[in-house]
């Protein structure tokens, strides 16, 4: 993302938004990219000189301020770039030219009243474009139009007033959906988790949890309202949210450019090229605030740490050898001796002579990844936000592994950009969950975005680094919605999945759930892949949910180790023969 100091494009950001008549950001394109728009940002090149600059940002922001990129038009124009093209050359002018009296004096040289002319509307504009007199090509700085990238401007929150913390997020339709899960592992292999997965699995486990949490959509099941969408969309309920952004300024790194050398480093998965952008992104860790009052215990939507005790007893469990047991599948000798020793002295033997191996060590680690990017903060179908469901869920989970004695730790995420994706420690592997902890996880605020795959590295790289147990395991909560700058649709889905693949090839078990969000079953595989995961309409579901689900990934974790065992003494076993050969 582009700085926002003097010397940079972000000094546009008022003439953009005095043009548009709505608050925007200025940032920087990508090298060989023409000017264009998403909605809530303008990105221009930081190369050009500052009069064209200023015109480019001009540009954009009349179209936005004419309504010339409204959902119709973009509709219209989606790949059909001769067609943009050619709209852009008519509607250009004419927005230009209806605020011509607002603009700097280098853009109004820009208007062409003939040019302008023949339209009076976008619709006017587009019917022209469409027909087959003569346009000719754009000016270069009038850049170029996106329909697929467009957003819908921010909508004012009830109730909210212009220093609100948590700003509206606005949803955005994603057309293209994937063709394939690269998350490297096959779907329909014994080791994918859908026979378990109550998201759209089709094991009698998977159908059991469907009917307790109302998840099957096509007959109606379900809490009223908890399936139903937040946000409307142009193509109906069939189609879920691509992705979600936020105008929400949050604290990060000022220094953007200089977090390299602080932060660390992970690639990204370029789905297009089929291949890694190594040393990509950079996350860095802040300690958040802490804010008593943000109510760090989840009041309102409370996640019941008691009730997830139970389901949760069980994970982890080592073997143990137990002496002196009543029964066993070993003979205790000492034991054996004793009573021998008893008898002959003419006293009663003891009967516990078995050495029995017993499922009591705990021997599991668990890293709780907190989603408190800027979609976190839209309300549920339930009136609380989908933060405060989220947290209430973290919160349980962390309270519950811990009094069982797991190692937890509980980080919360967000990101504007690959160099500040943003790590916030709530609760790190060697601190007491006390009531510090508590504070830290209510001064999270939702904001900013979801570089979800640099997020999961950085995640499971702490596990295997700070877990000091053999069973770890990573949990997600999270809506789903992969969104950034260059970090979107099919390519931000793709590389979470692919995060999620390495995970679990590493030996971690992976379970991901969106809690109270509107996200649709096919939303959340294209993000999650073959990884555990689920969709929860309130935190108080979390106890139904959580046993199969964690035993789940756990067990395909086990496998996963196992096959690594073999794989490692099969490299060792010819490395033997090629150097006795």
């Amino acid at each position: 993302m582009a700085t926002t100091s003097d010397g940079g494009v972000g000094r546009l950001e008022l003439l953009a938004s005095a043009i548009a008549g709505r608050p925007l950001e200025v940032a920087v394109v990508d090298p060989g990219e023409l000017p264009w728009t998403d909605g809530v940002a303008v990105f221009v090149d930081e190369e050009a000189s500052p009069g064209d600059q200023v015109r480019a940002v001009a540009v954009q922001a009349s179209l936005l301020a004419a309504g010339s990129l409204g959902p119709d038009i973009a509709a219209r124009l989606h790949r059909r770039p001769a067609l943009a093209r050619r709209y852009l050359a008519v509607e250009g002018h004419r927005a230009l030219a209806v605020h011509a009296a607002v603009l700097p004096r280098p853009a109004r040289l820009l208007v062409d009243r003939s040019g302008a002319a023949p339209s009076d509307s976008p619709a006017a504009s587009l019917a022209l474009a469409a027909s087959r007199a003569p346009i000719g090509d754009p000016p270069a700085v009038f850049g170029t139009i996106h329909p697929r990238r467009l957003r819908a401007a921010p909508v004012a929150r009830p109730g909210a007033g212009a220093d609100d913390p948590v700003a509206p997020h606005v949803p955005r339709t994603e057309r293209q959906q994937l063709q394939e899960l690269d998350d490297g592992e096959d779907a329909d292999s014994a080791g994918a988790f859908d026979m378990f997965n109550p998201v759209g699995g089709g094991g009698a486990v998977g159908r059991l949890l469907q009917r307790l949490l109302g998840n099957a959509r096509s007959k109606g099941g379900g809490q009223p309202g908890a399936d139903a969408p937040t946000h409307r969309t142009g193509r109906g309920g069939r189609v879920t949210r691509g992705a979600s952004m936020s105008a929400t300024r949050v604290p990060l790194p000022d220094d953007v450019d200089g977090t390299t050398g602080r932060g660390a480093t992970y690639p990204e998965w370029n789905v297009h090229e089929r291949r890694y952008r190594p040393g990509w992104c950079t996350v860095t860790e802040q300690v958040p605030e802490s804010r008593p009052e943000g109510g760090g215990d989840g009041r309102g939507v409370p996640a019941d740490a008691h009730a997830l005790r139970r389901p949760l007893a069980r994970l982890g469990l080592e073997l143990e050898r137990r002496h002196r047991q009543l029964q066993g599948d070993d003979i205790d000798v000492d034991a054996l001796v004793e009573a021998r020793v008893a008898l002959a002295a003419g006293c009663g033997p003891g009967e516990a002579v078995y050495v029995d191996s017993v499922r009591r060590r705990r021997d599991l680690s668990v890293v709780i990844l907190l989603d408190v990017s800027g979609s976190a903060g839209e309300p549920s179908a339930t009136g609380a936000s989908v933060h405060e469901h989220q947290r209430a869920a973290a919160a349980g989970l962390a309270v519950a592994l811990a009094d069982l004695g797991d190692r937890v730790a509980l980080y919360g995420f967000r990101s504007q950009g690959r160099r500040a994706v943003q790590v916030l420690p709530v609760k790190r592997f060697g601190d007491g969950l006390d009531a510090s902890v508590l504070r830290r996880l209510g001064g999270l605020v939702p904001g900013a975005y979801t570089r979800l795959g640099a997020a999961i590295r950085h995640g499971a790289a702490i596990l295997e680094r700070e877990g000091g147990t053999a069973r770890r395991l990573l949990v997600v909560l999270s809506d789903g919605f992969a969104y950034d700058h260059g970090y979107e649709g099919a390519y931000g889905e793709a590389d979470a999945r692919r995060a999620l693949a390495e995970a679990r090839r590493r030996g971690m078990g992976c379970v991901c759930l969106s809690i109270a969000a509107d996200t649709e079953p096919e939303a959340l595989r294209r993000v999650f892949g073959t990884a555990a995961h689920a969709a929860i309409p309130h935190a108080r579901l979390l106890p139904t949910t959580v046993g199969p689900l964690f035993r789940a990934a756990l067990r395909l974790a086990e496998q996963q180790r196992r096959m690594s065992q073999r794989r490692q003494r099969t490299r060792e076993r010819l490395a033997i023969e090629r150097r006795t050969a």
